[in-house]
């Protein structure tokens, strides 16, 4: 994706460091956090979904409490951490509101995104927020957290966050203008990278050095969620969050920050993401008009086109979509689970809901997450 066609983007997750959001650790930058939402709601008006990721929750939480230091006692963090939510979310409702935008909060931790059903539950509930017109707010769940289910960092969760909304742009806001040749702060000739190509190995090299103390990622991390974000195609782009009108000079495609292009366009990566890296937990039966239709038009699998169903497979598991004769014609994510499938084996979608109680979609496999495997 090309500057200029960012403000043609349907999807932006943004993620803001606890540096800006919290003046460097002296309480939340309330003028900063209503500037950044004046512009927000500008993109917002201009047709562009909005998942807001944001640090400063310990970082609030330490400065309610007069705390010079981060606790490192896991209980002293997640207190810390609820206290601060509070803030934080008061912020935010407070400011879109002036705009007339609503806005949820998330809290999830890494449990909730490496769990299938967990992560297909999240996924579907960003989802119906964005068709209410709603922004979320997402943030770690650092009042549950372990260092076992912990992200590390919120660049990693924005990343994870675009991957799970299929988002079409990943902006990183930071303290930084952006990711230099070498480290700025010791090398007064480095040179700012206006575009890479996020799985250039030689990135890492540049991106040497850690974060400050209150955020716990740093250049490295967010050359880490960049390359993240591109496995679904993602363009991300880190700039100065400081930068007046920061993200509606980048929706106009000026000169700021810089731009991590993902290898492969974003219905292509993420097809090869589900192609490669998911194993198949089970087998759907097509007759030949759906084994038809999937294969030569690669429409949707509806329950009505399959015969059988194969396997103890759970809602959001890869299955492998065979013809009647056994070839293999795709693989996808289902939508139900193997024992929900078998009940609706040649059933209409229009009978879902009266056959399970329930209906979450219409497809047992959307489109979106169907690879054709033969042509």
């Amino acid at each position: 994706m090309r500057r200029d066609e960012l403000g043609r983007s349907a999807r932006w997750v943004i993620k803001i460091g606890s540096a800006l959001l919290t003046n460097d650790g002296r309480g939340l930058n309330h003028e900063g956090i209503r500037d950044w939402v004046n512009q927000m709601a500008n993109l917002r008006s201009r047709g562009i979904e909005l998942v807001l990721v944001s640090s400063g929750a310990v970082a609030e939480g330490m400065s309610r409490l007069g705390l010079k230091a981060r606790p490192h006692a896991l209980h002293e963090l997640q207190a810390t951490a609820a206290i601060g939510q509070m803030g934080l979310v008061q912020a935010y409702e407070s400011r879109f509101s002036e705009h007339g935008l609503q806005t949820a909060q998330i809290l999830l931790t890494h449990d909730d995104l490496s769990n299938r059903v967990r992560y297909l539950n999240a996924r579907s509930t960003l989802r119906t927020l964005l068709g209410y017109g709603v922004v979320p707010v997402v943030n770690e769940n650092d009042t549950v957290v372990t260092d076992e289910i912990r992200f590390g960092d919120n660049d990693t969760l924005g990343a994870l966050v675009a991957n799970l909304i299929e988002a079409d742009v990943l902006i990183i806001l930071t303290d930084q203008h952006g990711m230099f040749d070498k480290d700025p702060r010791s090398n007064p000739d480095a040179q700012l990278l206006h575009e890479v190509q996020a799985n250039d190995a030689r990135l890492d090299a540049m991106a040497g050095g850690s974060a400050g103390s209150l955020g716990r990622g740093g250049m490295l991390t967010k050359v880490r969620a960049a390359r993240m974000a591109a496995r679904s195609g993602a363009t991300t782009l880190i700039a100065y969050g400081r930068e007046e009108r920061v993200l509606e000079r980048l929706v106009e495609g000026e000169l700021l920050g810089t731009l991590f292009q993902p290898a492969e366009a974003p219905q292509a990566a993420r097809k090869h993401w589900l192609a490669a890296h998911l194993q198949t937990r089970g087998t759907l039966v097509l007759d030949a008009g759906a084994a038809r239709v999937v294969r030569e038009q690669g429409r949707s699998l509806l329950p009505v086109g399959v015969r059988e169903a194969r396997g103890n497979f759970a809602r959001g598991e890869m299955v492998v979509c065979v013809d009647e004769s056994g070839t293999e014609v795709g693989r996808g994510l289902a939508n139900y689970s193997g024992d929900e499938t078998r009940r609706l084996l040649g059933k209409p979608s229009s009978q879902i809901e009266a056959i399970l109680g329930y209906v979450d979609e219409p497809e047992l496999i959307h489109r979106d997450n169907l690879v054709i495997t033969r042509p």
